[in-house]
């Protein structure tokens, strides 16, 4: 295979595992690229890509910025905060104004789920989700498959991998536990009752409320940051007691993974709340993967940008 079945990158939903193994193999390639005395290609020097983010953004918008300077592309960043948004524009005029300037992709990040899918029907133009609200965020779940592959070997079939912490408020999760599962890997979420939506079981995932239990099933754990924004604020702890208890029941610690008599990977999407989902001596420990994520996000986003524009 030596195309995408899609058009757009949507969500993984609407992806094959052919799909996924083309992103890897490409991704592979470009990270070689990238640990080169010259980490720049032509491959989309006459294309412009938009980045559209209505969410604020740090890792996502860098990596995404990154890759489109290494592919050679021309970049155009655009802001809500400081558009016309901000004055009633609805979100097709302001893409549409955007598609005037002839630009040939747009990444875009909306806090609203859906709103990427909505766009793909309304603009002519190749786009990419770079995270709609709680739904999904299809480019983490690339970059961190990929890396899950790095360190437990190529095929992810029946290796068991937990996602722990704030599922009901996570793109990543939804994202990531169909990514793993196209690639047959079994996935468990662990959290409090409070944040693991009902549906969970609906789509085939197992679900524990137990850590420790957890870690001992587990051959990889991806940690998520509890997010309070979504919650109702920095002072909202409605869905448990306090942050020491929800630490104390699932907060990743060195004394938690000395009782297991194996090796984890683990990873974190971030931003890394430190002392709370996961401690500063496993963040920076020797079998964390997150800086790996970070590197194999450029590359994987290279990917991704450069098979879609042959389509």
């Amino acid at each position: 295979m030596s195309e995408l079945s899609i058009k757009h990158l949507l969500g993984i939903r609407d992806m094959t595992r052919d799909d996924l193994e083309l992103i890897f193999k490409t991704t592979s390639e470009f990270k070689e690229v990238l640990n080169r005395p010259i980490k720049k290609v032509p491959s989309l020097r006459d294309l412009t890509v938009a980045n559209l983010f209505f969410e604020n953004s740090t890792r996502t918008r860098l990596s995404f910025e990154l890759a489109q300077k290494r592919l050679s592309a021309d970049i155009v960043n655009f802001s809500a905060s400081s558009s016309s948004v901000k004055k009633g524009e609805t979100l097709v005029d302001t893409v549409n104004n955007i598609l005037a300037m002839k630009v040939d992709m747009v990444v875009m990040r909306h806090p609203h789920p859906g709103a990427p899918h909505f766009l793909s029907k309304k603009v002519k133009t190749t786009i990419i989700n770079a995270g709609d609200g709680t739904h999904e965020h299809p480019t983490q779940a690339i970059l961190d498959t990929f890396s899950l592959r790095e360190k437990l070997g190529d095929d992810l079939e029946g290796k068991r991998i937990a996602i722990v912490g704030d599922i009901r408020h996570s793109r990543v999760a939804i994202s990531n536990i169909l990514a793993l599962q196209l690639l047959g890997a079994t996935v468990r979420v662990c959290g409090p009752a409070t944040l693991i939506p009902k549906h969970m079981s609906d789509l085939g995932v197992e679900v524990s409320h137990d850590l420790d239990e957890t870690l001992i099933w587990a051959d990889a754990v991806n940690m998520l940051r509890i997010q309070l924004e979504r919650q109702g604020g920095p002072n909202s702890i409605a869905f448990f007691p306090s942050i020491r208890e929800y630490t104390i029941g699932f907060g990743l610690t060195q004394q938690r993974l000395d009782k297991l008599d194996k090796q984890l990977a683990i990873l974190h999407p971030g931003p890394i709340n430190r002392g709370v989902e996961i401690s500063s001596e496993i963040a920076d420990g020797e079998h964390s993967v997150i800086l790996d994520q970070v590197e194999n996000g450029v590359a994987s986003r290279m990917a991704v940008m450069y098979l879609l524009a042959r389509q």
